[in-house]
């Protein structure tokens, strides 16, 4: 059922170009976009993976630009099975979409093989339609063996990032030193003997003693995972051009938040990519100028793990009944995310930078339970000052008073509802008044895991 209100409903403000895929002069429908954008807007986990997987069943290529294995996308197909997806493109589960990971991915290849083996073992088929990018970076154990090793350091200095440990970090940097490795490394084996020997051994002159790695064992089974990944490996960007030069249709899944972002950010607390526009960009080698639509998912209220700013976090009881409704637990590592009102000064930040057109609003139905409900409109310094935006000093950003404005809650079980009609007029009430707050759509509400779960807000009539 979601699909088809999708499809009724698609990307409203797409600026029509000669290669975008059209419906007839007589339809009702708007045109449909050729190029769209998915991008988490908060602190992550805003729930990305759904609205993807529900667009995919109309696109044909769904691509991967930028993170790693720290992405989380949990999704459901129409039997209402749960996958959790940390590297394959969230577009997996629709058989006629190709999947594609793009060289901004840095890629643990045992990680990537052992999520393609839990889909096969369900039944999903992913030969001939996972494709790799030769310049992709490769991120190894060593990787991961360091992310540990810089955390515990941190931690003695009680400024630990609360990084998921899973070797980004360490792989994006060997990427900016220049001494990391790619996918195109693997099919030279006497160079990549080399490169990863140099790699492990900058660790263990970095770190000693403390770091544990054993080379010789990873270059043994990188040679049969080099034979292993050689049929998914495609020039990605050749690929991609050719693809949107014969009209394909193309789906691009963001993973992070742009509140994590290496340059956007709650800096040192992000991660080591950029998940907002540029990002996009630069991980796939698509030109903006070929995105039709740029779609922002954000939670009803917000979540963060790891540590770091938080201005609208709620603590004790109520924190602890919106993460056990919500499920608040990271798909990445079970550690329980914290809970946080909606912020609309970050949220307005994240869609200025992105050029957001449409916002996808997940977990209303978390929200069921509540008598009021607070929306963060504001910032204050502790001198009185009303700040504008999301400041980079981290300092203030710590320090600073949220202006909240309360709404009512609906105490009604909203779950069931798939018409914007069904909603309670609070709710109604609740998604309208967040729209208003940031001056652009909310397009799709999220209420309940589902695929089918979904909501289309109708389209506000045209001012004359």
């Amino acid at each position: 059922m979601a699909a088809s209100l999708l499809k009724s409903s698609l990307f409203l403000h797409a600026a029509p170009r000669p290669r975008s895929v059209r419906l007839s002069a007589t339809s009702s429908r708007v045109d449909s976009p050729q190029v769209s954008v998915v991008l988490g807007t908060q602190w992550g986990d805003e729930g990305k993976g759904k609205l993807v997987d529900n667009l995919a069943q109309q696109f044909d290529i769904v691509a991967r630009a930028q993170g790693g294995a720290n992405a989380g996308h949990t999704i459901y197909d129409e039997t209402g099975r749960k996958f959790a997806l940390h590297l394959v493109p969230s577009g997996i589960l629709n058989p006629k979409a190709t999947c594609v990971i793009g060289n901004g991915v840095v890629l643990h290849l045992p990680g990537l093989f052992e999520e393609i083996r839990r889909l096969k073992e369900r039944g999903v088929q992913v030969d001939g339609r996972l494709l790799v990018s030769d310049r992709a970076h490769l991120l190894f154990d060593l990787h991961k063996e360091i992310d540990g090793l810089r955390e515990a350091e941190l931690a003695g200095d009680g400024k630990q990032i609360g990084t998921t440990k899973r070797g980004i970090g360490p792989a994006y940097s060997s990427k900016a030193t220049r001494n990391g490795m790619r996918v195109c490394d693997l099919f030279d084996r006497a160079t990549f003997k080399t490169k990863l020997a140099n790699l492990a051994a900058d660790g263990a002159k970095r770190f000693g003693e403390n770091f544990v790695y054993d080379v010789e064992a990873d270059i043994a089974a990188y040679e049969k995972l080099a034979e292993e990944i050689r049929p998914f490996v495609v020039d990605t960007v050749e690929y991609l051009h050719e693809a949107l030069q014969s009209g394909k249709r193309i789906l691009i899944e963001g993973a992070n938040a742009t509140m994590l972002d290496l340059d956007f950010g709650t800096y040192p607390y992000v991660t080591s990519s950029n998940p907002s526009i540029g990002g996009i960009a630069t991980g796939l080698g698509l030109p903006p100028s070929s995105y039709d639509d740029i779609v922002g998912v954000a939670k009803a209220y917000t979540t963060r793990v790891g540590a770091g700013p938080y201005p609208t976090e709620i603590h004790g009881k109520l924190a602890e009944d919106l993460r056990a409704v919500g499920h608040e637990y990271g798909t990445t590592t079970g550690r329980p995310r914290r809970i946080g009102w909606m912020d609309i000064v970050a949220l307005r930040y994240a869609c200025k930078i992105n050029g957001v057109t449409h916002i996808n609003l997940t977990k209303l139905d978390v929200l069921d339970g509540l008598d009021a409900i607070e929306v963060g409109v504001g910032y204050k310094t502790k001198e009185g000052k009303l700040l504008k935006s999301v400041p980079a000093d981290l300092n203030t950003l710590e320090n600073v008073e949220v202006v909240y404005e309360t709404l009512p809650g609906w105490k009604a079980d909203i779950s069931g509802a798939r018409q914007w009609e069904q909603l309670p007029p609070a709710a109604q009430a609740y998604v309208q008044r967040i729209e208003d707050l940031i001056g652009i759509p909310v397009k799709w509400i999220g209420v309940g895991p589902g695929r089918d779960a979904l909501v289309v807000k109708p389209e506000a009539p045209k001012k004359k």
